[in-house]
């Protein structure tokens, strides 16, 4: 007989996850919930999987404000704003994310998958153009905020030194902290001060790609021929080769796909030992050089492929609100919020946009992909906000170039601000 179809949540019947939420409440407000993977991972995944849902279904919020990513980030951040869930599960969904990695874990999966079930020849071609996007993004959003800080009596160089440089710098710890040493050194002053300037610039403006992100995803949608939808170039054509076989027949790939991708993440850290670059871009480097010259065989770069799919698929929800518990600070946003402060944000991050985007177009790749990947990634919070914009944007695939913008286009930004710094001061 057939079944009459239900509501279903992370493809679980309503009537069935109800139970299995009311589970972990309970479990978190008598104290019972377990402290590392089960704990934490298990609350995570339902709870994120609870406000992905609310923001795939809420109007305005699904199709204009990036739906579930954003829902599930904001959610994360109130619940410890406001004290939602006792203290011990804060702490262990914070350990799990930090200490215990889960961020790294996942963004490990996403580089190797996706870079290893790229086309090799599109691979080649797309990272040499790559760069300039970057150039082009940056160059704008600067030019931007600079302008509207004149404008707005702000002021062009403090627009462009505490507003512009930390949102396009890579985040918190790869952006804002290093660059508030910089300046605390420059300036002779507490770097603890500059940081209080440049952090609610960062969250506001993490904010704002993320927004921007699903919008670009309308666009996209609408017009056509902005977007490849989630092809990068527009010359990239699908090869059947490359492809992620579907019809998983032994579930011993998985196993092959985590100690790959784990591998490469840790030669990543034993490379930065001796080499002065994030080991998040020394592990894209390698990866991509491994498949640039066919060193390692097809079928283990299918696995991988599995594997990223994987986790793409049923964590994503789990991270970002692993993400909203952990990396944002509401306070810091609602005291930075001015009319002003929120214009030059918003300058800074449409200006990235805008000139990757206009770049993208000269160089061949599609405009919406060239946005988001080097203009909303450079204009996040590094890694997890790369997870949130192309989860906004549908497009995870992405992942390898998000992860150029933020560790090497990061890194770029603090040369430049050093630069900057000397020229003026």
């Amino acid at each position: 007989m057939e079944q009459k179809s239900t509501y279903k949540i992370m493809g679980i019947s309503w009537y069935y996850f109800v139970p299995l939420l009311a589970i972990y409440i309970i479990a978190m407000y008598i104290g019972k919930l377990p402290n590392g993977l089960i704990g934490a991972l298990g609350t995570m995944i339902v709870l994120g999987a609870l406000f992905d849902e609310i923001g795939n279904k809420t109007p305005i919020v699904k199709d204009f404000l990036g739906g579930g990513a954003i829902v599930a980030i904001f959610a994360g951040g109130l619940i410890v704003h406001f004290s939602l869930i006792p203290e011990d599960t804060i702490k262990n969904i914070s350990t799990f994310m930090k200490g215990g990695g889960f961020l790294d874990f996942y963004i490990a999966a996403l580089i190797c998958g996706s870079i290893l079930g790229m086309s090799r020849d599109f691979l080649i071609k797309s990272f040499v153009r790559y760069i300039p996007l970057i150039l082009g993004g940056v160059i704008v959003a600067l030019v931007l905020v600079g302008i509207g800080g004149a404008i707005m009596g702000y002021g062009a160089k403090r627009a462009i030194l505490y507003i512009g440089l930390p949102i396009m710098g890579g985040g918190v710890g790869a952006g804002a902290v290093p660059l508030s040493k910089i300046f605390g050194e420059v300036l002779n002053e507490d770097p603890s001060a500059m940081i209080s300037i440049m952090l609610p610039a960062v969250s506001l403006g993490n904010c704002f790609a993320i927004v921007l992100a699903g919008v670009l995803d309308k666009i996209g949608q609408k017009v056509k021929g902005l977007s490849g939808e989630g092809k990068l170039m527009v010359k990239q054509q699908d090869d059947p080769k490359e492809s992620v076989i579907e019809n998983i027949t032994n579930m011993k790939v998985f196993g092959v796909g985590i100690a790959i991708s784990s591998a490469f993440f840790i030669f990543g850290l034993i490379l930065s030992k001796w080499i002065p670059i994030h080991n998040y871009a020394l592990m894209i480097i390698t990866v991509a050089l491994v498949k640039a010259f066919n060193i390692l065989p097809k079928e283990y770069g299918d696995k991988c492929s599995q594997w990223y799919k994987l986790v793409a698929d049923n964590f994503t929800p789990a991270l970002l609100i692993g993400i909203g518990v952990v990396y944002l600070n509401i306070s810091d946003v609602l005291s930075a919020i001015t009319v002003e402060y929120l214009v030059l944000v918003f300058l800074t991050v449409i200006g990235a946009v805008l000139g990757s985007g206009f770049v993208g177009k000269l160089l061949g790749f599609y405009p919406i992909e060239a946005s988001l990947t080097a203009g909303l990634c450079m204009a996040n919070m590094g890694g997890t906000g790369d997870v949130a914009i192309l989860s906004a944007a549908k497009r995870m695939n992405l992942m390898p170039f998000a992860q150029i913008s933020s560790r090497i286009g990061g890194a770029f930004i603090i040369l430049l601000a050093t630069a900057i710094l000397n020229m003026l001061y």
